[in-house]
């Protein structure tokens, strides 16, 4: 079997898109407070990945197209239950003896289930969260690229980002608070989380389009073009569209 560039990078964006997934689930249990003017607002920070994941989808369906990063989202989406899965066998698994004794200086079972033993109803919400707020970003995200011809990919990157992610926060807080906190605490949860994922996104475009650059012009891979029916035209007539037609 031979690994040509396409493929090694594929791999290389999968693998990185499951890692910030799976890790951002693991650490979110860690709280840290940030202010928005004279706006407090309590975040996660499961929060410092969720860029990358964004990143990554934006360049999977900008060089693979819109069924590889659906294929990506649930293989992502089966990892982190399988992560989960894992971690709660290791749970169950009794403790060394050695591990209760007075002095003992090493993880005891306390730390332990604080850290992997989250709430079930939380992970449930980032779940359906995810799934939801991912497709949607392929979907607008293809949409916009149809709409513009190929062009604009501020306008695509941006805009997904934008629509997918006020989905993905009023889903995961509602799941998450409804019957736990006061109505009026959750909606301003959700409207300084979204701020913060906003202004991110914002913050993403350079990248995106850093990301852009280095897998044409360095690795020589040519972005998918949409023809007038929304689906990728052939791969090989890629190779011959100017870098300018998918990036202007």
């Amino acid at each position: 079997m031979t690994l040509d560039r396409r493929i090694q990078l594929f791999l290389v964006l999968a693998g990185l898109f499951i890692t910030s997934l799976v890790v951002g689930d693991i650490i979110g249990v860690k709280l840290f407070e940030v202010h928005l003017g004279p706006i407090p607002a309590v975040m996660s920070v499961g929060m410092l990945p969720f860029p990358v994941t964004f990143l990554l989808t934006d360049i999977l369906n900008e060089f693979y197209g819109k069924k590889v990063a659906r294929f990506v989202t649930w293989v992502g989406f089966f990892m982190a239950i399988f992560t989960f899965v894992i971690i709660a066998l290791a749970g169950q698994i009794p403790w060394a003896p050695m591990t209760e004794a007075k002095g003992y200086s090493g993880t005891v079972a306390s730390s332990f289930n604080n850290v992997f033993g989250g709430s079930q109803r939380i992970l449930m919400a980032s779940m359906v969260a995810y799934l939801v707020a991912q497709f949607l970003d392929i979907a607008v995200f293809n949409l916009l690229k149809r709409a513009t011809n190929n062009r604009m990919l501020w306008l695509r990157a941006t805009g997904s980002t934008v629509v997918s992610q006020l989905i993905d926060t009023v889903v995961v807080q509602f799941i998450a608070w409804t019957g736990v906190l006061p109505r009026e605490v959750i909606f301003r949860i959700i409207f300084t989380s979204y701020a913060v994922k906003l202004l991110v996104a914002i913050g993403l475009t350079p990248l995106v389009y850093l990301g852009h650059a280095l897998v044409e012009r360095k690795l020589g891979i040519a972005p998918v073009v949409l023809g007038e029916n929304g689906e990728p035209v052939n791969l090989e007539s890629t190779k011959t569209e100017p870098p300018s037609a998918a990036v202007a």
